[in-house]
């Protein structure tokens, strides 16, 4: 994804309070009607909302949440201070569908080391455009 003019950028701190999820969630739906984003948007948002909830229960410090976006891909990133790299488990009725909710509905995700903690990131795309059908012509 390119920084052409058709890309948006998004970088807020969030508070270390369950309201960030709401608040991640809106940005995001901001963000995906400002770049035209193709594919589901309902997606992201839930996707979102997993990556700062686990920020939230199992990171430290204040969360940053960043989101770069075009019409056909999407990249979040949640950053926290908390060096422990996270590691999907099975889930039970306690939890533990988050990284595996993460995982099906994105084309790909990880987590990187920082100096000062780790970024979880996350991609999607939307599907391919329709190509354009050229008209009938009469014999």
């Amino acid at each position: 994804m390119g920084n052409g003019p058709s890309t948006y950028e998004v970088e807020r701190l969030l508070a270390r309070d369950l309201s960030s999820i709401t608040e991640a969630r809106e940005v995001v739906g901001r963000a995906l009607m400002a770049c035209g984003y193709r594919g589901e948007h309902d997606q992201v948002v839930l996707v979102v909302s997993e990556l700062v909830t686990n920020a939230l229960i199992h990171g430290a410090g204040t969360p940053v949440l960043r989101l770069s976006c075009d019409e056909s891909r999407v990249r979040l990133e949640v950053s926290d201070t908390n060096a422990e790299m996270p590691r999907p488990r099975e889930p039970d009725a306690e939890g533990g569908w988050g990284l595996h909710v993460i995982e099906e509905l994105t084309t790909g995700w990880g987590a990187s080391p920082r100096v000062d903690g780790k970024v979880v990131w996350c991609e999607l795309a939307a599907p391919p455009a329709p190509a354009a059908v050229p008209d009938q012509v009469a014999n």
